[in-house]
């Protein structure tokens, strides 16, 4: 995913003049202004090359990473003798599918960074690898900002200047059940003769509710003491159709009651208007944001940067959102669509600040598993199992492989040999009569047809145009129905193709039935409509 582009060059010009201007309190550390003026001190490198006995690099080998990490092991990144900062870090390694990782590769979600400064035994830094990076939901993602770049989804770089008297460790914990395969990095720091008495110390936690409680705000930071709150990254997957994030930020400064600092939405504190949209800026973007807001399931990414106007607290800080947005008719007591209810979406977040001493533990990170979105299907119908004669026109059907159906193994690939031989059906049965929602996960590629979709007998909506010049994987949202027990067949029939389109194939990876949130089933309001009449898409 590329973001960047020749306005994102101009944000960075603009960026880069900002902080060479004066600002409280941030008025020392400017990134030019420093360039000019000496301070003591010899740069250091700790890195994954591999030194012989008398430090001198090997010319005879390339062995300049760990290359097999394995599920369960914790690798020592850094251990560095202070007082010194560190001023850089980059890190590699491969994603799955590879074909240098033919047993699989863990996923930047499954694992855990932790920093240790001054031999604390408890981190001040504790955040799973990607939302440290700002990538929620194991998703590779593209972000270019000033603090944190991640070029093209998979160079994770970080320019948080991390000062430390004694000492500092850094750690991976590879939590997954796979192993993490050829991990490069290089963590640069400047080793120094002292440190001010006022040095604050770095610190970043992660966070998540899923679902979010219900009577409470969402909390993002709990913190004691003295110091200046940096930065946010805010991931949300949605269980409810309609748009989240009417939620304000309420921040509470020094113990207060009330929060002194409170917004006017969730995109407005992401400093966008209107809702969300994709865009990498120095302080601020959303990098992933998988489909419109209807959907349920849609995935967000954002982060914020403090970085001209840090919130200074002298005695502790409570970051909070509220978890409100839109809802839809079914899903409130009025039967109504209402833009202010208290929604149970998912929510994961990591906040990151500075302060003298310590920080205080406010929450506990849950394992690998733990951190992953829980299912929200009632029934999976994975493509790959419909390659029989019975379940398709004739023509070649197969199973492809690749990242983008990465969690299926592979889609079913169906070539008709005809527009009338264009045809695929989904057998499947339901048991219990609740809300559900029926989506489509078909591929879009540049030779793909347009096809209907037909349960038992019954067309729904317009025929799903899959002609896209680039190939994407994307959720057709058809209705939300309570399906009555019993067999049911999904057939998808080709009504022919776009005009840019060459052929009328078609890529199914998935027939998803999703739940809905119980209180839709609750309040019942659809319960006995007919869908085969009048088909609801909220």
């Amino acid at each position: 995913m590329k973001n960047f582009s020749p306005s994102g060059i101009s944000w960075f010009i603009l960026a880069i003049a900002a902080v060479m201007v004066p600002a409280a309190p941030t008025a020392k550390g400017q990134l030019l202004g420093d360039l000019t003026q000496w301070q003591t001190g010899r740069s250091m490198r700790a890195g994954s090359n591999v030194w012989n006995e008398n430090d001198l690099y090997d010319p005879a080998n390339n062995k300049d990473r760990l290359n097999r990490i394995e599920a369960g092991q914790t690798v020592l990144l850094a251990d560095l003798k202070g007082p010194g900062e560190i001023t850089h870090i980059w890190m590699t390694f491969l994603h799955e599918p590879h074909i240098w990782a033919t047993d699989g590769a863990a996923n930047h979600q499954e694992l855990l960074l932790r920093m240790y400064w001054d031999g604390r035994k408890k981190p001040d830094v504790e955040a799973p690898v990607g939302d440290f990076f700002a990538s929620c939901f194991g998703k590779r993602m593209e972000v270019i900002s000033l603090p944190v770049i991640v070029e093209d989804g998979d160079s994770y770089n970080c320019f948080w200047k991390m000062p430390f008297r004694k000492s500092a460790r850094i750690e991976i914990v590879n939590q997954s059940k796979k192993p993490l395969r050829k991990l490069y990095y290089n963590i640069d720091w400047i080793k120094k003769q002292a440190l001010p008495e006022n040095t604050m110390y770095f610190c970043a936690q992660y966070r998540q509710e899923f679902p979010a409680i219900n009577g409470n705000d969402y909390l993002v930071l709990d913190a004691q003491g003295k110091g200046y709150y940096v930065g946010t990254v805010y991931g949300v997957r949605t269980r409810s159709p309609s748009w989240f994030g009417e939620g304000d930020e309420k921040i509470y400064i020094d113990g207060e009651d009330s929060p002194s600092i409170r917004g006017t939405g969730t995109e407005d504190y992401f400093l966008s208007a209107w809702g969300l949209k994709l865009n990498s800026t120095p302080y601020f973007g959303v990098p992933y944001l998988n489909q419109h807001n209807r959907i349920v399931g849609q995935m967000t990414c954002s982060y914020r940067w403090h970085l001209a106007d840090p919130l200074v607290f002298n005695n502790g800080i409570r970051v909070t959102f509220e978890t409100f947005g839109w809802m839809s008719a079914d899903e409130n007591k009025e039967n109504k669509p209402h833009s202010w209810n208290e929604r149970e979406d998912d929510f994961m977040s990591v906040a990151y600040w500075y302060q003298l001493g310590p920080s205080k533990k406010f929450t506990q990170i849950p394992d690998a598993d733990g951190r992953k979105l829980p299912s929200l299907e009632r029934i999976t119908l994975w493509g790959k199992d419909f390659l029989d004669d019975c379940h398709h026109g004739v023509g070649e059907a197969r199973v492809q492989k690749g990242a983008l159906w990465l969690e299926s193994d592979g889609q079913l690939l169906f070539k008709p040999e005809t527009k009338q031989q264009g045809w695929i059906e989904f057998p499947f049965e339901i048991k219990e009569k609740e809300p559900l929602r029926l989506i489509l996960e078909l591929t879009r590629s540049s030779d793909f047809g347009t096809y209907q979709p037909i349960l038992n007998g019954v067309k729904l909506g317009e025929p799903l145009d899959l002609y896209r010049p680039d190939t994407d994987l994307w959720e057709f949202h058809i209705m939300d129905f309570w399906p009555e027990p019993g067999k049911y067949t999904l057939r998808l029939e080709c009504t022919g193709k776009n005009q840019n389109s060459s052929n009328y194939n078609i890529g199914v990876n998935s027939i998803r039935l999703r739940e809905r949130r119980p209180r839709v089933k609750a309040f019942g309001y659809d319960k006995d409509k007919d869908w085969r009449k009048n088909q609801i898409l909220y």
